[in-house]
């Protein structure tokens, strides 16, 4: 016999705000529903690490903030993301615990976000009318994905070598840097 039924109540934006200021795990916020995020691997930690390293000095130098895995990203009234990295240039909000206007955004994909990250989020964050680019890294495989807003809709580009062209940031991220002294991880098999 399972446990007796539970009513699920979605949370409004300012309860999750609230419940999560006191929660000791992160959560996401889906249509409302609160998700807890998991621990990263090493090779995912070593990434993010990296991207902020030479991402940082690009975003400075154009009077931008550049934020790592613990700023939130309100996407819709019911939707907040911890995106890995989110470089935004638009004033800040009153409110100190989310942005809503990211001109890029930046998820590590690892075997057990890659789903959510390619689908999901894809969409979520090319609506957002701030952002020039979504740039998908891999902790799985050497290569980068950027989704670039241009004239001709959503242009798509992957990169196995050489340098990523950075929307909003005007430069340029060389994948050798980001993957130096990393051991990928994986896959399972």
């Amino acid at each position: 016999m399972g446990e007796p039924a539970k009513a699920l109540k979605p949370l409004s934006l300012e309860e999750y705000l609230a419940w999560e200021t006191r929660s000791t795990t992160k959560h996401e916020l889906v249509e409302g529903l609160p998700y807890a995020m998991a621990g990263a691997s090493r090779a995912h930690n070593l990434v993010v690490s990296h991207l902020h390293y030479l991402l940082y000095p690009l975003a400075r130098r154009k009077g931008c903030r550049l934020y790592v895995a613990d700023m939130k990203l309100k996407v819709g009234e019911r939707t907040v993301y911890y995106p890995d990295l989110m470089a935004v240039c638009a004033p800040p909000l009153e409110n100190p615990y989310y942005e809503e206007a990211p001109c890029l955004v930046v998820e590590v994909l690892s075997e057990s976000t890659e789903g959510v990250d390619r689908r999901e989020k894809l969409w979520r964050y090319l609506a957002l009318p701030s952002l020039e680019g979504y740039l998908l890294v891999s902790a799985l495989e050497r290569r980068a994905e950027l989704y670039r807003k241009g004239e001709e809709g959503v242009l798509y580009q992957a990169f196995t070598d050489g340098e990523v062209p950075l929307p909003c940031l005007e430069g340029a991220l060389p994948l050798e840097e980001v993957y130096a002294g990393v051991d990928l991880e994986p896959r399972p098999g």
